[in-house]
């Protein structure tokens, strides 16, 4: 019987582009480093001996300097062998961070546990056989676990237990799972290539495969798990979608594995629906972020998913409600949008400011523009958009 733990993705380096703030680009591409540690929490309460990573430990194939010092500092301090495979963003070919003098020597220094597969053949350990199917390439036409197939299964020990290590996707995995959200830039999208074929014949052999490049975790059968990210790097876009983890995995030769997946995230990724129709949803979106957000400044990102339509002084307080919200998270990512219905009274009073001319006259021509017939979405969003900008310039800074 062995234990160990199952992780993969870590994608350390990842540059989270679409994020503004370069301090929280930082906090949130240092938090991944960090995450290796929580993952070291779990060696003792599994009485895990061996750490397998399904691939894409960094997020490119020539990660930065700092980022492999810290990423051979961090796990030289766990305290059992780590086996690694390149990934599809870490891939092994010519020229890789595996193949660089500097990582060798800072895994030599730092990280003598730290070992990396990069040739497609049994590693034999003295408690389990490791079949390790590393890509060569970051987009590999052909099944990399093909080469297994070829084994002389007869002539491998039979009282250890075989733990395939992979990245990819599965066949009858659905593209749909393994894409992401297509205006973030969490993850590749899925693709034809990288494709496994874990078919019976195979599974029959092995007694875990550990799998990685699906960000979530989830489990392909009874011998085939992703362990997903062991820091949440997306929004959950299902309310089954679980990230933040590393498997606690106990496997026999010849018996179906135990698997207990252990936390190890640190953020907090939220999803929020919220429908405005008045200023008193705006209040009770205040509260209710409170509530949730509150007490951890810094530590969560959200997603507001918004709909419905405003006053102009519903809009101005909602966008104060944001722009407060928005200096604390780590990021704040808007979907949909909330639209502008100004009542009659703010109409009335924006067109009809007998001591500014000016103010007046752009309000009734911006309030003729929407009446008229023929506009297409955006440019009445716009439009919107222009009266809620004066209404607001008027509120807080009144224009000269």
């Amino acid at each position: 019987m062995l234990s160990f733990l199952h992780s993969a993705d870590w994608q350390i380096g990842k540059p989270y582009a679409r994020v503004h703030d370069p301090d929280k680009r930082a906090r949130l591409r240092q938090v991944r480093i960090e995450a290796i540690a929580r993952i070291g929490e779990q060696i003792a309460p599994t009485q895990a001996s061996l750490l397998l990573v399904a691939g894409d430990l960094f997020d490119s194939p020539t990660p930065s300097s700092s980022d492999v010092s810290a990423v051979c500092q961090a796990i030289g301090k766990l305290q059992l062998p780590v086996l690694v495979i390149p990934g599809n963003h870490d891939h092994g070919a010519p020229g890789s961070v595996w193949h660089t003098p500097f990582f060798q020597t800072e895994q030599r220094r730092r990280a003598p546990n730290l070992q990396v597969l990069l040739e497609r053949q049994p590693l034999e350990l003295e408690q389990a056989i490791v079949l390790p199917c590393p890509l060569l390439r970051r987009s590999d036409s052909h099944d990399p676990t093909a080469w297994v197939r070829q084994l002389e299964w007869s002539a491998l020990p039979v009282d250890k237990p075989r733990l395939l290590l992979a990245h990819g996707s599965v066949q009858g995995f659905g593209a749909t799972d393994l894409d992401t959200d297509r205006d973030a830039d969490e993850e590749n999208p899925a693709s034809a290539n990288n494709r496994l074929q874990l078919d019976a014949a195979l599974l029959e052999q092995l007694d875990y495969v550990a799998l990685g490049d699906w960000h979530g975790l989830k489990q392909v059968n009874t011998r085939s798990w992703y362990s997903g990210t062991p820091e949440p790097d997306r929004f959950p876009r299902t309310d089954d979608y679980q990230g933040g983890q590393v498997l606690a995995v106990t496997a026999t030769r010849g018996e179906l594995p135990k698997v207990q997946p252990r936390p190890t995230a640190s953020l907090r990724w939220l999803p929020l629906q919220v429908e405005l129709q008045s200023i008193g949803d705006v209040e009770r979106l205040e509260r209710q972020l409170e509530q949730q957000l509150g007490q951890e400044p810094g530590q969560q990102l959200l997603l507001l998913e918004e709909r419905g339509n405003l006053s102009l002084e519903g809009h101005r307080r909602y966008d104060a409600l944001l722009e407060r919200w928005e200096a604390q998270l780590l990021r704040l990512k808007r979907r949909g949008r909330c639209g502008t219905s100004p009542d009659a009274q703010e109409l009335a009073d924006l067109s009809g400011r007998a001591d500014d001319p000016l103010i007046a006259r752009v309000a009734s021509e911006l309030q003729q523009e929407l009446k008229a017939a023929n506009h297409d979405p955006d440019t009445t969003a716009v439009l919107q958009l222009a009266l809620a900008e004066l209404h607001r310039c008027l509120q807080e800074q009144p224009c000269a």
